[in-house]
């Protein structure tokens, strides 16, 4: 009887071995550390930081996205904050030109002020933002994961040309033959290779890549040397917060629309690790969205979501296990204590990320295809909102100035293409197919079998 009732375990849930999981997480690393860096060097440049403000920005948002990551992907204590599955946090891109704007008027104590009280609202707005889990049926999610992969290509594209539109080499040709040689090579494990190989054949990659470019004289270690040793990231570092009226409402918003662009994630990670999202998961995950923002204000870092770029390494890797990205968290708080651990990581040439970037953007997108196959085409009315979302979706791609002359409120949304597609998908599945009230009880069940009566 015993045997009966016993729960087979999840993949999600599966404990691997110590070297298995170092060497995963350190894959997951890999493949978000531009991303988590590009933010902070962003905003430093923007608002003209010094040299030494922007290492230890750097610093306590790799430390800040550790503690995020391992309260998402383990929880706390027994309270209900973190979804429990393989999500890795960093910095969201939607709050970078808020930031900027903050900063120049107001100053780092602002953006901080701001940060944490729109951190404090989403952990308050986040179980009403899981109860609207029916208005994300298959047509809509899938539809929102396939645009998040497209949009992410043209990250990828960038990193493969040099990765500074406005440096004078950007666009050699040696840039995007090594991504093309870092792709080949990942391509070549993952199709010979098998097990554990096969599935850090990105992490391979990024090392092999690395190694070819030192001859090339792409890879350079100088920051390496100048970078500190031990770096310690104190709360209110540059002062107690400033609370402006513009500033925390501007990042109000951010925060509105990383909550849509975090659900859009957490249904795609949670399609292809096989754990289908419940209202109830939603509603943690946003909450440690929210909690991991308040700290992130608190030891001077940032707004956090979950990360796309690594939802296509668990598609690509097919290693599902929370406890895998658990440890990138706990790799990413060892870099932001230590400096040169994290200029050496940083030293990785962008036409490399390039590479392996095509194939982690691209299974994203890939997953999304995966999910509209369930899609039931014969109305016409689902090919709509898959069409008018896509347009939608793309235009800040195709046209990146295009909504230039909007109020800036507006440029705020409509500039991220996975925003105005996810909108634009909410909407039209509205407006064509109505919500179906069970498509919520229906996930709700097939997350928890226990359910079942």
């Amino acid at each position: 009887m015993q045997a009966h009732d016993a729960r087979v375990l999840h993949p999600v849930d599966e404990m691997l071995p110590f070297g298995a999981l170092f060497l995963y997480g350190l894959q997951h690393v890999l493949a978000m550390y531009a991303g988590a860096v590009a933010v902070p060097l962003i905003l430093s440049n923007a608002i003209g930081l010094t040299h030494e403000q922007t290492i230890y920005l750097i610093n306590a948002d790799l430390f800040t996205c550790g503690i995020a990551t391992l309260i998402q992907t383990l929880g706390l204590w027994k309270l209900p904050i973190g979804m429990k599955i393989p999500l890795i946090q960093g910095c969201t891109f939607v709050a970078v030109t808020p930031m900027i704007l903050i900063g120049k008027e107001h100053g780092l104590p602002a953006i901080y002020g701001s940060i944490l009280v729109a951190g404090t609202a989403t952990v308050f707005l986040s179980p009403y933002m899981g109860k609207l889990l029916a208005f994300f049926p298959p047509v809509v999610s899938g539809t929102i994961i396939t645009i998040v992969g497209v949009s992410l290509l043209p990250v990828a594209v960038n990193w493969a040309a040099g990765g500074n539109p406005h440096a004078p080499d950007y666009g050699d040709p040696r840039y995007a033959v090594l991504a093309f040689v870092v792709l080949v090579f990942i391509l070549l494990i993952y199709r010979f290779a098998s097990g554990f190989i096969a599935n850090i054949a990105v992490m391979l990659g990024l090392v092999f890549g690395t190694l070819v470019s030192i001859p090339l004289g792409f890879t350079h270690f100088a920051k390496v040397a100048d970078a500190g040793w031990l770096g310690i990231t104190t709360p209110f570092k540059y002062g107690w917060p400033t609370f402006q009226v513009s500033a925390i409402l501007s990042m109000l918003l951010v925060m509105l629309i990383t909550m849509t662009e975090t659900t859009g994630s957490m249904l795609a990670a949670g399609e292809i690790v096989g754990k289908p999202v419940s209202k109830d998961d939603l509603t943690r995950g946003l909450r440690a969205d929210g909690f991991s923002t308040v700290i992130g204000g608190i030891l001077n870092a940032f707004p956090y979501t979950a990360f796309s770029q690594n939802i296509g390494l668990l598609g690509l890797t097919g290693v599902k296990s929370r406890f895998a990205v658990s440890a990138a968290g706990v790799i990413l708080m060892v870099l932001g204590l230590f400096p040169k651990l994290a200029a050496v990581v940083a030293a990785i040439p962008t036409p490399v990320l390039g590479g392996a970037g095509l194939a982690l953007f691209g299974m994203v997108g890939a997953s999304g295809i995966q999910m509209l196959v369930k899609v039931d085409f014969r109305s016409g009315h689902n090919l709509m909102v898959i069409a008018l979302s896509l347009g939608f979706g793309l235009i800040p791609l195709g046209n990146p100035h295009f909504y230039d002359k909007f109020p800036s409120w507006l440029q705020l949304i409509l500039h991220s293409g996975i925003t105005a597609g996810s909108i634009a998908a909410i909407v039209l599945n509205l407006f064509l197919n109505g919500v179906k009230p069970a498509a919520m009880e229906t996930r709700a069940l097939a997350a928890d079998p226990s359910n079942a009566e």
